[in-house]
This record gives C-alpha cells, structure tokens and sequence, in this order.
C-alpha cells in the first residue's frame, strides 16, 4: 500500500531562510528515493514552499483539503527553528485527522553562529507544545533530531508510513460475523456501539444463509471446480474425500461472495459444531486460504479477535493468525499455542489437510475434514489482542513480541511452543484485565508500531508487555 504523505517545512524570518529552503528540498528527495507520494506547497505558492504566515496557512490547508482523501500522513519537518503558530493553524484548518510525524534538523556544534544555527532542537519542543495545546495527536522520531539522510529517520519513516496504515485501515474497518458465537463461548463477547465509535462496523449474516448459498451450487459449476482445484493446491490433501473437498469449496465461494458483496475486511465465523452436525465439514482450510490471501479469518465468531489480526496485518503486511493460549511447557516462559487449525500456511512447516479431532469425538471423523494442520515455523512473533471493556465503556488491547521456538511435540492441530520473557506476568495480565483465550499473531516484529496507533491515535488503554526490551 503506497503511501502519500502531506509535507509541512517551517520558515521562521529571523533564522536563515537559506536553511529552510535547502531543508525542503532534503527532504522531498529523500522521501521519493524511499517510495513516497507527496504533497507539498510549491516555491511559488509560498516562500520557499515553507509554511510561515497566516496566508501561508490558508494556502496550505487548502492544499491539503483538496488532497484530503489521498493523504494517510502529515510530515513536519523543521529545518530551522520554524514558526509553531502556524504549524499548529495549518493542521487545524486542513483537519486531516491522519497521524502527524514531528521531524526536526541537528544542528552542527561547529556552526553556531548567526548565519548556520537551526535552533530546531528548541523550535521542536514548541511546535508539540502547541498542538498539545489544540488537542492534536502527534508521533516523534526516535531521536530530538536527526539528519533526513541518516539511517535512523529513514527508519522512522518506514515506521511512521506503517502508524498510517494501521490507522486509516482500521477507521472505517469492516468485519463480518457469520453465524451467532458457540454457546458454550462467553468469553467472545464483545460490544458493536463501542468499535463503531472507532469506525469499525460489523456486519452479520446467520450461518443458514450461507449454507444456504453454498447448497445451491452445482457440482459441476465452473466456479466450483475451479476453487475444488485451488484447495487442492493450497496443502496436501491426499487423505480427504473429494465429498468434503467439494463442500470446502462450494463454502468457500459462498463466504467469499458475501466478502465481495459488503466489503469486509475480516470475518469471524461459527465454526463450530452446526457447520459439522448439518454440512459435514470444519471450514479452517477455507479460513487458513482466507487468512493467507490477506482477509483474517477468526474462529468462533470472535470479532475482535479478528480485528486483531487485521490490525497485525496492517502493520506487518503479512498474513496473520489467531490461537488459543493453550498450555504450559517445561519452562515457565513457554506455552503451547493451539489450534484445529485454520493457520495461514504460510505459518507452517509442511501443512497439511486433516479432519478436526476434537469434534469428532462427538460428531464423527467422516464430518470433521478440513483442518490445515501443522508445526509454526520458529522465529520472531508478535502477539496482540484488542477486546471491548463494556462495563468500562472502552477499548483494550495488550500487544508485545517473543518467538517461537525449535522445541518439539507429539500432538494434533496446529502448533508451536512460544517463548515470552515474563510470560507468567503476561498471563497474569490477561486473567487479571479478562481478555480472551485468543492471541492473534505475526510472524513480524510490530508492537511499537500498534502501541503508537492504539494509545497515541485511537485512545485505547495499552498494556506492552516487556515494553522498551
């Protein structure tokens, strides 16, 4: 996702306009080497397409408006001390409300006189201490200062461009739950009114329509063969009927219709057990093709389990999945995460189709086929887990990094043994605050990217486990 970044350079009169002129035109090159759209005032709109005046500001924000839908950030850049009132005016009139990177210039300590000093290590300070005081969100780079051609603002770049999608993909995210939640499954409970005062609509359908829809297709239909054919190419599936294969698929083009049709970015799903008792098949295999083509797909109707995924997406533009936190392991800061499996098979080391070997016990093997089961491939995880706190009237989540380890097991489904420093807190965290036996995971290092989206953009409260390490 190609982003397109709105550029404001603050001119301050009585520091060198020379600085500010060869500041812009710094920093425009380096962000079209790194790929970047951007909108910025010309020269001739403005001195030096600074920004500096009230007209300056008109000029600007008007700019800005007129871009308004392209726009997913705002770059404030400093080249010398700049002027904070119009700064602060210009991101108030444009009202963008897009994530704000607040970047100035290092001075040089050789070069302190009148005609070379910047004072942008001090002009920084006042530009936040203004919008402090408009009540306008804003990101710093990880250093006061730092030269645009430094290795360090090129990485907060890329940090600040993936804070942008992360927010513009979930305002305005659509989740679908298909099916109401398994009885037995409180714990997925969430509230509709506090998401949607984020942008974040769910729209529902009961699991009979898409039955429903599923059952009307023909065997024969071009459609159908053609997704028969891609299941069978997604994993092995040497072991699985071709009756069940066909249900896969004629589900599969369902769900994925009524996707196309309203929208959706990510859907939870009743997996369980009316899809068994009454289709005959488990849909993980469906779920995983989804998961791994960049829809997430949670079991159990777990919406905001779900939207976790899609935000670890957004933020790592890799595919996602979601496990139980499922059992201990002979080191304290281990745990076995579990599931059926409906894992991305991009997750696994040699997956496979099997049929779900827990339901059968009650339902029978012959109506459980449809699993993409087996071992998470070792390496570096994030963890992530947005709930509604509906008594609290608020939006929660808890987020941080571990890994999965080389370590091996004899067991079913689909699995990893993850290790987690202070897993223990952790988990103490998670029974304390409530939250759900879910964890969404990447196969990425993306925390501090949510934690930014999450408290600074959106309001939430943020617990980062072993935060800073």
């Amino acid at each position: 996702m190609q982003t397109t970044f709105a550029v404001i350079v603050g001119n301050r009169g009585f520091f060198p306009d020379r600085l500010a002129k060869n500041g812009r035109t710094e920093i425009i090159k380096v962000m079209e080497e790194q790929g970047f759209n951007i909108i910025i005032l010309s020269p001739e709109e403005t001195k030096y397409g600074c920004v500096e005046t009230w007209e300056d500001v008109q000029k600007c924000a008007k700019l800005f408006k007129s871009h308004k839908e392209e726009i997913g950030g705002v770059i404030v850049s400093l080249p010398n001390f700049g002027d904070e009132k119009a700064i602060a005016n210009t991101l108030r009139l444009a009202n963008l409300n897009v994530p704000i990177l607040i970047h100035a210039y290092p001075d040089e300590p050789k070069k302190m006189k009148i005609e070379d000093r910047r004072d942008s290590f001090c002009g920084k300070i006042s530009v936040c201490n203004n919008l402090k005081q408009y009540g306008i969100p804003f990101t710093l780079t990880s250093l006061h200062t730092e030269s645009p051609r430094s290795q360090t603002f090129i990485k907060d770049l890329k940090f600040f461009a993936s804070v942008c999608r992360v927010v513009k993909g979930l305002r305005g995210a659509r989740i679908g739950a298909i099916g109401a939640r398994p009885a037995a499954f409180n714990t997925v409970r969430y509230s509709e009114k506090l998401l949607e005062r984020f942008g974040i609509s769910v729209q529902t359908i009961d699991l009979s329509e898409i039955l429903g829809q599923a059952n009307r297709l023909q065997n024969k239909d071009r459609r159908v063969r053609s997704k028969v054919e891609e299941i069978r190419n997604y994993c092995s599936s040497k072991d699985i009927p071709e009756g069940a294969i066909l249900k896969m698929a004629k589900l599969g083009l369902a769900i994925s219709d009524w996707i196309k049709q309203n929208h959706l970015n990510a859907v939870a799903i009743q997996c369980w057990t009316a899809l068994e008792e009454y289709y005959g098949i488990v849909p993980c295999t469906i779920m995983s093709m989804m998961s791994e083509t960049f829809v997430p797909s949670a079991c159990e109707v777990d919406v905001t389990g779900a939207l976790s995924m899609y935000a670890l997406q957004l933020a790592s533009e890799t595919p996602s999945a979601i496990a139980d936190w499922n059992n201990n392991y002979d080191d304290l800061d281990k745990a076995i995460l579990f599931h059926c499996s409906n894992f991305p098979k991009s997750f696994l080391q040699a997956p496979k189709m099997s049929f779900q070997s827990i339901i059968a016990e009650t339902v029978g093997k012959k109506n459980t086929f449809g699993t993409c089961v087996g071992r998470i491939k070792p390496g570096p995880i994030t963890f992530c887990r947005i709930t509604t706190d509906d008594a609290a009237g608020c939006i929660q989540a808890y987020l941080g990094e571990g890994g999965i380890t080389e370590d091996s097991l004899e067991t079913f489904g689909g699995w990893g043994v993850a290790r987690i420093k202070n897993l223990q807190g952790l988990l103490r965290y998670i029974c304390k605050n409530g939250f759900e036996h879910h964890v969404a995971i990447s196969k990425s290092k993306v925390a501090k990217i949510l934690e930014e989206v999450f408290l600074n953009y959106f309001g939430w409260k943020i617990y980062h486990h072993n935060e800073g390490e």
